[in-house]
């Protein structure tokens, strides 16, 4: 029973709440939420620059039109696989007794974690 609780605590720590993740601000009163580059409070709910980010997805022979939200899920989503390999290579780097994330880190976070599987030999 506390592994499952852990690792419920662990999935939250690594995706944050569930506000923080769809944006929504305290005292919101039931508002759409905003789901451009501010909130109207002005802060950031993307930390990746949205218009980069269209460019790449543009890049795609696919891709001809990407709409606001498509972009801004994207970023939100890689904002979130970013955090969550940094969390679990850090870990490795805590183990090493060391601060700075190095590769080696990233590669034994990589080999370890199922969900990064596709992610093995890329580094190389």
């Amino acid at each position: 029973m506390a592994a499952l609780v852990s690792s419920t605590e662990q999935e939250s720590d690594r995706c944050g709440s569930e506000e923080e993740n769809r944006g929504v601000e305290a005292g919101d009163g039931g508002q759409q939420q905003q789901t451009g580059p501010a909130a109207p409070g002005g802060s950031r709910l993307s930390k990746l620059p949205l218009a980069r980010i269209k460019a790449l997805m543009k890049t795609d022979p696919d891709v001809s039109l990407a709409s606001q939200e498509s972009v801004f899920i994207i970023a939100k989503a890689t904002e979130l696989f970013v955090e969550m390999i940094a969390k679990d290579a850090l870990v490795y780097a805590q183990q090493g007794k060391r601060k700075t994330l190095q590769r080696k880190d990233l590669d034994n976070a990589i080999e370890a974690v199922d969900e990064f599987a596709f992610l093995e030999g890329t580094l190389d």
